[in-house]
């Protein structure tokens, strides 16, 4: 049986984010996986402190974190998965600070230093594949996302988990909703009835593309 772990980069946990994981989740499961899902912010853990332990000639690190925290189990069992997803908004451009520290601990030990001099580029530490999907959702439309070059950063999430984990995809949900109820806030940049149409109309779209998502990277 395929393992699958579905990690959740948000500090809200039902909100749009945990919804399209937990898509990805009946997707993955739909084809016969075990899914173990995870809030990060639950979790009581830093980025990396460049320690350098994992990169150390004779290493027995084994590509985890050396640093025993409450992230260190977590990271192990993702090294086991036969595939991962991994959901976070985007604030200010980026990906949370959870979703960088997150993904520092667990990249950092599997990547090297090492020249491929047969293939090009830097070598692989890990002797598998870990098919690894990344989903953002945001409050800003498409096209203004496509407009400031959103991708030129979120991209290069992708990429490196590509590199490092042998396989990455991204699935992007935009012009999110922002409240469940708009009147509680100072928030007259957005239009409420366009926001909830387009909640109506794309958000369903977006949730069968996380199904579909986490299916392929369970059959991968």
């Amino acid at each position: 049986m395929k393992k699958v772990i579905v990690l959740n980069a948000s500090p809200r946990k039902n909100f749009n984010t945990a919804k399209l994981l937990k898509e990805a989740q009946k997707g993955a499961e739909s084809v016969g996986a075990s899914v173990e899902y995870y809030d990060l912010y639950n979790y009581n853990f830093l980025g990396c402190r460049s320690c350098f332990a994992c990169q150390r000639k004779g290493s027995t690190t084994n590509g985890i974190c050396a640093i025993r925290d409450d992230l260190k189990p977590l990271l192990e069992k993702c090294l086991e998965a036969d595939a991962i997803v991994i959901g976070t908004p985007v604030y200010f451009s980026y990906p949370t600070g959870v979703f960088r520290s997150f993904t520092e601990r667990l990249l950092f030990p599997n990547h090297t230093y090492m020249v491929d001099r047969e293939n090009g580029g830097l070598k692989r530490r890990l002797n598998k594949t870990i098919p690894t999907g990344i989903i953002f959702t945001m409050n800003c439309p498409q096209e203004l996302a496509d407009k400031i070059n959103y991708h030129t950063i979120l991209d290069e999430n992708i990429n490196t988990y590509n590199h490092i984990m042998g396989y990455a995809e991204g699935l992007f949900s935009y012009d999110t909703m922002q409240f469940a109820d708009f009147s509680k806030y100072n928030c007259d940049l957005f239009d409420e009835t366009h926001k909830k149409e387009v909640n109506a109309t794309q958000f369903p779209k977006d949730m069968q593309n996380a199904f579909e998502l986490g299916k392929k990277l369970a059959q991968m």
